[in-house]
């Protein structure tokens, strides 16, 4: 399942994140993974949260980090969430129209691999694309 944590900047959408990550790091029996756009929040989570950061990869368009993320997926087959922080700095160009195909391949991605995805985004929840709002949280 793929839930959407939408505000403004500055509303602590991050804090919320981690938090997220943290309770889930600690009760989980698999993986769980932590993407975000630089390193700063790295000491932030709990050991067992893996922590990737993109800055070295190369993402021009959301179906290119949609493959980054099955690539996490293929290389561990017991990931049971993945939290993206800076969805906005790491894909930074997205029309409402891919945001919401970007969100509904995610969908099925995260239903074949049997796991969840939380992601962060930058905008007023009201200003997101109506297709996507029922995975607002």
């Amino acid at each position: 399942m793929v839930q959407i944590l939408a505000g403004e900047k500055g509303e602590g959408k991050t804090k919320k994140l981690i938090e997220m990550a943290n309770e889930t790091g600690k009760a989980a029996k698999g993986s769980i993974v932590f993407v975000d756009d630089d390193n700063s929040r790295m000491y932030d989570l709990h050991y067992s949260v893996r922590f990737v950061d993109t800055p070295k990869f190369i993402m021009e368009d959301p179906q290119v980090f949609r493959g980054f993320l099955c690539g996490i997926l293929s290389q561990n087959s017991d990931i049971e969430k993945i939290y993206v922080d800076g969805l906005n700095n790491i894909v930074n160009k997205i029309s409402d129209d891919d945001f919401t195909e970007f969100v509904e391949e995610l969908e099925k991605t995260a239903q074949n691999a049997n796991m969840d995805i939380v992601m962060i985004i930058s905008r007023k929840t009201d200003l997101l694309p109506e297709a996507v709002q029922k995975y607002v949280i």
